[in-house]
């Protein structure tokens, strides 16, 4: 009997046959879903119970579905391209609004979300007053290269809203691709707010390319 408590990623899912349709249709809203709060990035997590997959890879829906004809196939590669640009193109077009803050209240806010994530990592409690941020080269306080880049995280996670232009795009490639996209438009959209993260900003689009 299989663990109750195993669970298989969506890609894993994939690639035991399922398509996206499949795992739409017959397994629905994943058992676990969220964003890892280990890494950086835009992909959410997907999990489902191996034990739900094994008992509806046994159905005869899921028989049936497995060998779609070739005409139920092309359309659902069609759908799945006219979803796909249509995503593609809602993220060009999307006026991207980045805060406009001022330099040292920006400076705040980043020291305050870096000490809130670098809690979260350690587990320390993040209920003490988190450090506020003084004049750069002063005790104690990060390198200006360190205090640009936690102003970029600050300024990425204060624009996550927009992730949900990528809702409803579930291929490996077509997602991957959107989720480049955004990141880049987002970063250039800093860049052009704030001149100074300009570098940085450039850095990460070719980091996370």
């Amino acid at each position: 009997m299989t663990d109750r408590t195993t669970y298989v990623t969506f890609a894993g899912v994939r690639r035991r046959g399922w398509t996206d349709a499949m795992v739409r249709d017959l397994l629905g809203t994943p058992d676990v879903q969220g964003r890892d709060p280990r890494r950086w990035s835009l992909t959410p997590v997907r999990l489902y119970l191996l034990a739900r997959v094994e008992t509806v890879e046994r159905t005869p829906e899921f028989a049936e579905t497995s060998v779609l004809s070739p005409a139920r196939s092309a359309a659902a590669g069609a759908y799945a391209e006219r979803r796909r640009s249509a995503v593609l193109a809602a993220i060009r077009a999307e006026p991207i609004e980045v805060p406009r803050l001022p330099g040292p209240e920006l400076e705040r806010r980043a020291v305050r979300h870096r000490h809130l994530l670098t809690g979260r990592m350690t587990g320390r409690s993040p209920s003490a007053p988190p450090p506020s941020a003084p004049p750069a080269g002063a005790p104690g306080v990060p390198p200006v290269g360190s205090l640009v880049r936690w102003q970029v995280s600050y300024l990425r996670h204060a624009l996550s809203r927009y992730e949900a232009l990528l809702d409803g795009l579930y291929g490996a490639t077509g997602r991957g691709e959107a989720e480049r996209l955004l990141r880049r438009r987002l970063y250039e959209s800093i860049a052009a707010a704030y001149p100074a993260l300009a570098a940085e900003c450039r850095r990460r689009i070719a980091v996370e390319r």
